[in-house]
């Protein structure tokens, strides 16, 4: 075999994005659309946010990717359960042809998002199709694999992203959208979410041809592409198990939103926190009755300047910057590109915690990941940790490193808005 050949061969297959015959609510079976959706497994703040949405309906999706029971195989046990009668009762029905999906985001804003959903071929690393930016956690992965293994279902699309512009996929996404939607609901987050199906030949085939010559950036979902991964190595190819949900937008047409994610250390109080950080950071106390918005101002302010985290639990805002280049230069890897040793997540990772707090990042008994900046801050005063408030990293650093193959450290970024989880999902033996 040529190798050289075949490797070049692999590099300009692109993506595949292919139809499938999504499962979907029938708005007939539930209370309504929006009150069975829910955000992604990740960004569900446990438990009381996991409660409010199983109280929204007994249908909710929540029940499926996030299943309570006393032991993980329980859990997935019981999602498998819940999938199967949910589909024999008719709550779940699935669609008569394959297809892929247009869908929209709307919120009240202005901001309006597009894009396709399908299963994606899951490829190699090396292959340079699909670009990941964040480290993952192996336990997350393993609990996302046992889930999958366990309903042989793929309930979240993960967010991708590419740079197309202007195209036959661009033209085809407008005009679908100037038609009737397959569904149509607002969820309480404000967001208005629409759905269409694209089942003609001829489109498919130029969605097909034009996304072959891109590749993709991991926005939201690196653990599902991680299980993806895994589930495919451990079956036969080629089978269902070659492909993963995932919606897929052109961020040329529609920029997405970059946010950061904090970080919530129970065992560690602020006090204790903001002594060992003093003579190797800066460290400044905001005015008493500082707001959370006024202080994530001066987070934004201080991060153009270099390295900086907001620590908040007690009642008041810290502001944490300045490091001292003599820590840095002992604690971060200098066989990295300088941007990713910049990041005020490297920082973070590689000096705050182990070196400073001495908090390990491996488990969420130590650290949690927290989208929400309030709920961050809520939880920490009540729980007595430390909230770290992060700033965003902007888009062009991310792919830029993950084009060079560089991943950032876990849980660096909040690319949004995401898809909703339950508007529709991917059974494996469809």
């Amino acid at each position: 075999m040529n190798t050289a050949g075949h490797s070049e061969a692999t590099e300009r297959r692109g993506l595949e994005l292919t139809p499938f015959r999504g499962l979907r609510y029938d708005p007939d079976r539930v209370g309504s659309l929006a009150a069975v959706t829910s955000p992604p497994y990740d960004v569900v703040v446990r438990p009381d946010g996991l409660l409010h949405l199983e109280s929204a309906d007994p249908h909710n999706i929540v029940r499926l990717i996030l299943p309570q029971a006393a032991t993980p195989d329980a859990r997935n046990e019981q999602a498998a359960r819940t999938l199967r009668r949910w589909r024999a009762e008719g709550v779940l029905t699935a669609d008569p042809e394959p297809g892929l999906y247009v869908y929209e985001q709307r919120d009240g804003d202005g901001l309006v998002q597009r894009g396709l959903i399908g299963a994606l071929r899951v490829s190699d690393p090396d292959e340079r199709v699909v670009l990941p930016h964040e480290d993952v956690m192996p336990h997350v992965v393993a609990d996302r694999a046992a889930l999958m293994r366990a309903t042989r279902a793929n309930f979240e699309p993960l967010l991708l992203t590419y740079r197309g512009g202007t195209g036959a996929v661009s033209g085809l996404i407008d005009t679908t959208a100037e038609r009737p939607p397959l569904l149509a609901t607002t969820t309480e987050d404000g967001f208005g979410h629409r759905l269409w199906q694209l089942t003609d030949p001829g489109d498919l085939a130029r969605v097909r041809s034009e996304l072959a010559r891109h590749q993709a950036l991991i926005a939201d979902g690196h653990h599902r592409w991680a299980t993806y991964r895994r589930l495919r190595a451990e079956h036969p190819s080629p089978g269902p198990w070659d492909y993963g949900l995932v919606l897929l937008v052109d961020t040329v047409r529609y920029p997405l939103r970059v946010r950061a994610i904090h970080r919530l250390l129970h065992d560690l109080p602020v006090d204790a926190a903001v002594t060992a950080v003093k003579d190797r950071f800066r460290v400044r106390r905001l005015d008493a009755g500082t707001s959370l918005p006024a202080a994530l101002d001066v987070l934004a302010g201080a991060a153009r300047q270099g390295n900086a985290f907001l620590l908040a639990g007690d009642g008041a805002f810290h502001l944490v910057d300045r490091p001292d280049p003599g820590l840095l230069a002992r604690t971060v890897p200098a066989d990295r590109p300088e941007a990713w040793r910049t990041l005020d997540a490297t920082v973070l990772h590689a000096t705050l915690l182990p070196h400073v707090w001495h908090v390990p990042d491996d488990s969420a008994a130590h650290v949690s990941y927290i989208h929400d900046t309030a709920a961050t801050v809520e939880k920490a005063e009540r729980d007595g940790g430390t909230a770290v408030l992060m700033h965003p990293v902007r888009e062009e650093v991310v792919r830029e490193l993950a084009r060079q193959g560089v991943t950032m450290p876990r849980k660096s970024t909040s690319f949004g808005p995401k898809p909703a989880s339950g508007l529709v999902l991917r059974a494996l033996d469809l």
